[in-house]
């Protein structure tokens, strides 16, 4: 499925989702919710075109397969905390999507934590 296709089906959705909660919002919610997983879903065979992509470029450029997947997972986690949170703001709840968002960071940042470690020491080998 192209971008053209995924904008129609979230117009069409969009269409759907403004006459829905007019009468019924709680419906208007789940419909957000799996257009946006439906979304999604057309897009995961993308995402395993590009990571197979990254591994090649990584194992020719000798980068350890800790970092890649540590990268990776670091992106999962943003792309993840995204929709959790849109899908919060949805539902009119915007301080729960700021905790999402936050969660989402705090994440991020452990996950960081071994290749900081790895440029540190590299930066210290450089040092006389």
């Amino acid at each position: 499925m192209d971008i053209v296709a995924i904008v129609f089906l979230a117009i069409v959705g969009m269409v759907l989702l403004i006459i829905l909660r007019q009468s019924r919002p709680e419906m208007a919610l789940v419909l957000s919710v799996l257009l946006g997983v439906l979304i999604f879903a057309t897009v995961v065979p993308k995402i395993g075109m590009v990571v197979s992509t990254l591994k090649s470029i990584a194992d020719k450029a000798d980068v350890g397969s800790l970092h890649l997947a540590t990268l990776l997972k670091i992106v999962g986690v943003a792309y993840i905390a995204e929709f959790g949170a849109q899908v919060c703001r949805d539902a009119q709840e915007g301080a729960i999507a700021s905790k999402v968002e936050l969660a989402g960071k705090v994440i991020i940042m452990a996950l960081s934590i071994p290749i900081v470690l790895v440029i540190l020491d590299s930066v210290l080998q450089l040092l006389p």
